[in-house]
């Protein structure tokens, strides 16, 4: 589609809701630069200079290997419509969507080692997943009945950050304490050690993330930066949030940047292993621009029609990061429909498992909301938990 028809496509409700004027191109091109695997039909994309360095990645993959890729894309998706689903019944106080982003959580989540530290923002569910985090703890933190819903040391991955970009400070301070500990360029695979830290395109324009690159550059540590450029910061564009696209910003601060098909799981994952091994083995930092597109609205408080056009949505509909790796699998006869029937029916029962556990939570006991404040025991907790065990025992009665 030419620029001109994508422009024609958009301008039937033009921006008279939301007051963005849709951009004079076809704003799903992630440009030459963008690193690709699977067109959207599901095709190989030829090899040519800006995915061959990657390529090598994908050889090591074998078809139980794509086919897994598969399923956690079915599955992750599953897992958000539920708490959508849920939300939307009243049994969640929020769900924040990653429709549309499957494929980068999914590429990102498991070309990590199970050593390797993630810090997500709060809609990293496919990264959640990979990592071996129950589902049902995320819808607990949501329903608002945990500190979070797991521990992060037991998967690695950190607690859902709400407070824009902090989390990118977290990582890269948690990169330089693996540096300290010897974690890094041993030549051990099981040993050496690197950081994700997840955010979205809005999270680049917070001074958190910013100071986060510049700390990361000088210690040299060995933290990836994700950008999941979905596109839209909420209600701002990415015409309104930068001139010049995440992954170049990189060059100012002294290391690589690259723009990755974030709805391709197949160079998601490439791009994601050749930055963690450049961390681990003591090459310091890597910035990787998913370039992907939020289908949904940004939360359930959120409604997207108020500024943007339905054309666009359907422009990036077309390029669905599921059905991409299901056309690619089925066209190579590494899946079936009866293998995709299966998996269907294992979603179902998926979501029947956390939709009964989210419905059976149990509220907190209301001395749980002290515990875990710090590692080691606070007098000031200590005394605010007494106080408030002596309040609420005077309503016994």
């Amino acid at each position: 589609m030419s620029d001109d028809d994508v422009a024609q496509v958009a301008e039937p409700t033009g921006a008279a809701q939301g007051g963005h004027e849709p951009p004079q191109r076809d704003i799903t091109d992630g440009g030459p630069d963008m690193v690709q695997f699977l067109a959207a039909d599901g095709s190989r994309v030829p090899l040519d200079e800006v995915n061959q360095p990657y390529a090598a990645y994908l050889e090591e993959l074998d078809d139980d290997a794509l086919r897994g890729m598969l399923r956690d894309l079915i599955l992750v998706r599953r897992v958000d419509a539920e708490g959508f689903a849920l939300q939307r019944q009243g049994e969640l106080g929020l769900w924040p969507s990653l429709l549309g982003q499957e494929a980068a959580q999914v590429g990102a989540g498991r070309a990590m080692r199970p050593q390797d530290y993630a810090f997500p923002g709060y809609r990293e569910h496919g990264v959640a997943w990979c990592k071996g985090v129950p589902p049902e703890n995320l819808l607990g933190m949501f329903r608002g009945v945990n500190h979070g819903g797991w521990d992060s040391n037991e998967n690695n991955f950190h607690l859902y950050t709400i407070v824009i970009g902090n989390q990118m400070m977290h990582a890269v301070g948690y990169a330089m304490g693996v540096q300290r500990d010897g974690a890094v360029a041993t030549g051990d695979p099981g040993r050496d050690t690197a950081v994700m830290a997840f955010t979205g395109d809005g999270g680049t324009s917070q001074g958190d993330y910013n100071e986060a690159l510049v700390f990361a550059a000088v210690s040299n540590a060995p933290v990836v930066f994700y950008v999941q450029n979905n596109h839209w910061a909420i209600s701002e564009p990415n015409d309104r949030q930068f001139r010049v696209p995440p992954y170049r910003r990189a060059d100012g601060f002294g290391f690589p940047g690259v723009r990755v098909d974030g709805n391709d799981v197949l160079a998601s994952y490439a791009v994601t292993r050749a930055a963690l091994e450049r961390a681990r083995s003591g090459q310091g930092p890597t910035l990787i621009e998913a370039f992907t597109y939020r289908m949904g609205a940004h939360t359930t408080s959120d409604d997207p029609t108020k500024y943007r056009i339905s054309a666009e949505v359907d422009l990036w509909r077309a390029k669905d990061p599921v059905d991409r790796m299901k056309k690619h699998l089925l066209e190579q006869g590494i899946v079936d429909e009866g293998w995709l029937a299966d998996l269907e029916a294992e979603a179902d029962e998926l979501a029947v498992r956390i939709r009964t556990a989210c419905q059976t939570m149990p509220d907190p006991p209301h001395a749980e909301m002290f515990e875990h404040v710090y590692a080691e025991p606070h007098p000031l907790v200590e005394r605010e938990a007494r106080e408030f065990a002596d309040y609420h025992a005077g309503f016994e009665d």
